[in-house]
């Protein structure tokens, strides 16, 4: 995997091998970052990472200049993986924290102009996510909350939908807190 764009272009990271993820493909997270650069100010947002798996996002975004990253993942060797790439690539922008991000989101209560979660495909609680989130009130005023999303979810009839963009077989749909 490789990072974008931003102050860490072109930096290579691998994660071990037999982590439980199915990582953003290239393809996918460049069109979703062409698509951001267009609509979103990506520096010194604070973001949110939510099923961050190896990280891949939560790098993308610190190389674009968040102020701030927290990556949510259940898997500790996700977390420890994450933590040792931060450390490598030297942002210091991203913490990374172990816990389930569903029973996470209903207990937290900081803001964020950004966040986004990926899922495992097909998995019945993403479809909950979202509504959460805007119950909680997690996102900042303007803020973006990004679902990344196999085709068999759906998310049009959601009062905060935007958008839905495809990539391959990838989809990230848009919420915007109005």
């Amino acid at each position: 995997m490789r990072i974008v764009s931003g102050t860490h272009k072109g930096r290579r990271f691998s994660p071990p091998k037999g982590l439980p993820v199915r990582p953003t493909t290239d393809f996918a997270k460049e069109g979703l970052f062409n698509v951001l650069q267009n609509t979103t100010d990506i520096e010194d947002a604070k973001v949110l990472d939510l099923c961050a798996g190896t990280g891949n996002m939560a790098f993308e975004f610190a190389s674009r200049g968040a102020s701030s990253v927290l990556a949510v993942d259940q898997h500790v060797e996700c977390i420890r993986f994450i933590k040792k790439a931060a450390s490598e690539l030297q942002l210091n922008s991203i913490t990374a924290l172990k816990a389930d991000v569903f029973r996470f989101v209903n207990k937290l209560s900081q803001q964020y102009d950004i966040i986004f979660a990926d899922p495992p495909y097909g998995l019945e609680q993403t479809t909950e996510l979202p509504s959460t989130i805007f119950e909680k009130g997690l996102l900042a005023k303007e803020g973006l909350l990004i679902v990344e999303h196999g085709r068999e979810t759906s998310f049009k009839e959601h009062p905060n939908f935007i958008s839905t963009r495809k990539f391959g077989n990838v989809n990230f749909t848009f919420f915007e807190e109005s």
